[in-house]
């Protein structure tokens, strides 16, 4: 047996319990983003990377440092990055034409690199309502997806699977209506994506239910989409596989009959 093969155990519980958390779960943990700065990054590019690092509030891990990395050749530097800060998403930032590059990871590894180039940019510091505005830890945001294209080829499909892993919050039962604060709006039209965010309002309207009303916040963002890079089919089937639901421990002091009727043993 190779020695590299052999499944060390851990002996500390801070490891083991490190370790359970990486583990695939029936309900995913919340993504962390990694946003990084390329060489030739330009102002235009790395203000992106900052307004889309305020959106993903705790979740997202901005880099100041220039990285001199090419996503679409060498993928050894992002899945380095990926295994020393523990993001499964990355956003890099580079080139003078103003081509920011998403991609999402799998056990590490490089799952689906798409690259976007920016034909219009808003930041939010230059939006009246969204100076200096982040979205608070536990903010929930809501994503709306428009426009057939997003339908239509194999790559705006992953594209809008990608979008929705990387905005995406924490999966609840109960949401207070007052957590919604926040929404991304995404249109697919004439081979073109329009990246909008809004602050909801919710004013008084006489009745129990608010009134809603939209307030352009920022960024906003006219988006071509350029080069992909997807996952083979297998790849991709297995980074949806979901781990077995535990098995229900059984009570020994309780059964039931053939009609239903719950039984318990009292020990006195």
């Amino acid at each position: 047996m190779d020695p590299l093969d052999r499944v060390v155990k851990p002996k500390m519980k801070t490891a083991k319990r490190f370790l359970e958390k990486r583990e695939p779960k029936l309900n995913e943990n919340i993504k962390n983003a990694m946003l990084i700065k390329g060489g030739n990054a330009n102002v235009t590019v790395t203000q992106v990377l900052k307004d889309v690092c305020a959106l993903k509030k705790t979740y997202g891990v901005l880099y100041k440092k220039k990285n001199i990395t090419r996503p679409f050749e060498d993928q050894t530097s992002l899945e380095f990055f990926s295994n020393k800060s523990d993001c499964s998403l990355f956003m890099f930032g580079s080139c003078n034409k103003k081509q920011p590059v998403i991609g999402r990871m799998y056990d590490h590894q490089v799952l689906d690199v798409i690259e976007l180039g920016i034909e219009n940019f808003v930041s939010l510091k230059y939006i009246k309502n969204g100076r200096n505005s982040k979205c608070p830890e536990g903010t929930k945001l809501m994503l709306i997806f428009a426009g057939d294209d997003f339908n239509v080829t194999e790559d705006y499909r992953r594209l809008k699977s990608l979008l929705v892993d990387f905005f995406r919050g924490p999966r609840v039962s109960n949401t207070c209506l007052a957590g919604l604060e926040y929404v991304l709006h995404f249109t697919a039209l004439n081979g073109k994506i329009y990246f909008r965010s809004y602050k909801l309002l919710l004013k008084k309207s006489g009745y129990r239910t608010p009134q809603i009303e939209l307030e352009e916040m920022g960024p906003s963002l006219d988006l071509v989409l350029r080069r992909t890079h997807l996952a083979s089919d297998d790849f991709y089937k297995l980074s949806m596989k979901m781990p077995k639901p535990p098995k229900p421990k059984k009570k020994k002091t309780i059964s039931n009959d053939t009609f239903g009727t719950t039984y318990g043993r009292i020990h006195t």
